[in-house]
């Protein structure tokens, strides 16, 4: 790929987000009712390709047990509001009335409280016992201390998310966690992410997870742009890790690694972006802040919000458009790719003539501009 020279000592390539690029139309169209969106993950079918993200403004119990029987896999953020609390209802709504700066600081206080244990195991068993598939989210720093207790819980698929996570990390301070190890010891699919490099994801390919998360620092709610100076165009991104997975895909004699794309997704038209890029499927979480029936009431805000040291996010607000069924389904009633988010994604697809997934992650697209 050409590098453009920024200065005459340093060169970079050039990276495209999902706004620089366009699907292409083909020669062939088909009705959209004969699309099928359908994705499966180890042994876990879903009828659709979206992830909610383990976000306390958009997943609880409840909306994880709902997301699921519309057909995706909610993802409860396990270090969250609903593993520190008994009832955080109370705290979700003073979140929600919180103004400009104090906003951070009391966010922080509330997110002092320790997880405990015995809620982890609570939160997973509600989910269980609504017949859906648990899956539950924690940060690596906190996976060495509460992984026993979630797979124990019987949660089905575990996630290590964080704003980066490699194979390799260092320490003088702490054992790092042995993704390799760690990952081989489980009896659950592990999807493990954020990454944003071809190099990065094929090392957590080679750890053992089921799928890799794709994306730091682009979310609505996230700052690290411009707190840490972090940050990679997702379109490139996103192609990045799908040669990774092919790669990997030949190295290791025919495993194949799943690529959801996670970050930068606020429309509609993103998640076709996403998949047309390579990504299997997408983690989403503005859009489903949108919803009515959110947990953050029309805020949203991630586990970076209220870090305790040196906070990368920022508590979002937006305004609501409908429920989680019409944000997912439709009718729409706005023009803007906010709503109906799986007739929109069946849409593109039979614009451009596929019916099946891994298909249109092979349609041809163009930089735009």
């Amino acid at each position: 790929m050409t590098e453009i020279e920024i200065g005459r000592a340093k060169r970079a390539r050039r990276a495209f987000a999902f706004d620089d690029v366009a699907i292409v139309p083909s020669r062939r169209t088909r009705d959209p009712e004969e699309v099928s969106i359908d994705w499966q993950i180890d042994a876990y079918r879903f009828e659709l390709p979206i992830l909610a993200a383990p976000m306390d403004s958009v997943m609880s119990p409840a909306t994880a047990i709902e997301f699921g029987r519309f057909g995706g896999l909610g993802v409860l953020n396990l270090e969250g509001l609903w593993t520190r609390y008994e009832d955080p209802e109370p705290l979700l709504e003073e979140v929600s009335g919180l103004r400009g700066a104090e906003a951070t600081a009391r966010m922080q206080e509330i997110y002092t409280e320790p997880v405990r244990g015995e809620l982890i195991v609570e939160r997973l068993r509600e989910v269980r016992e609504a017949g859906v598939t648990v899956a539950g989210s924690l940060s690596p720093q906190r996976t060495r201390e509460f992984a026993k207790t979630v797979v124990d819980a019987g949660v089905d698929m575990f996630v290590i998310r964080g704003t980066t996570v490699s194979a390799e990390h260092v320490s003088s301070q702490a054992e790092p966690l042995n993704l390799k190890e760690f990952i081989y010891e489980l009896d659950v699919p592990v999807v493990v992410g954020g990454c944003a490099t071809h190099q990065a994801a094929l090392h957590l390919m080679r750890t053992g997870a089921a799928g890799v998360l794709v994306g730091f620092g682009g979310g609505a709610a996230h700052t690290t742009r411009t707190v840490l100076g972090v940050a990679v165009p997702m379109a490139s991104a996103v192609a990045d890790v799908a040669a990774a997975r092919r790669d990997y895909l030949d190295e290791s004699g025919g495993r194949y690694v799943h690529v959801i794309a996670d970050g930068s997704i606020g429309k509609s038209g993103d998640i076709a972006k996403a998949i047309a890029c390579g990504a299997d499927a997408v983690m989403v979480g503005s859009p489903l802040a949108r919803a009515t029936d959110a947990p953050g009431r029309g805020f949203h805000w991630g586990g970076e919000a209220h870090h305790s040291d040196l906070p990368r996010g920022e508590r979002v607000q937006f305004e609501t458009v409908g429920t989680l069924e019409e944000i997912l389904f439709g009718p729409s009633r706005v023009a803007d790719g906010t709503m109906n988010l799986v007739g929109a994604l069946k849409r593109a697809m039979a614009t451009t003539g596929y019916s099946e997934l891994k298909e249109f992650q092979r349609v041809e697209v163009v930089v735009a501009g």
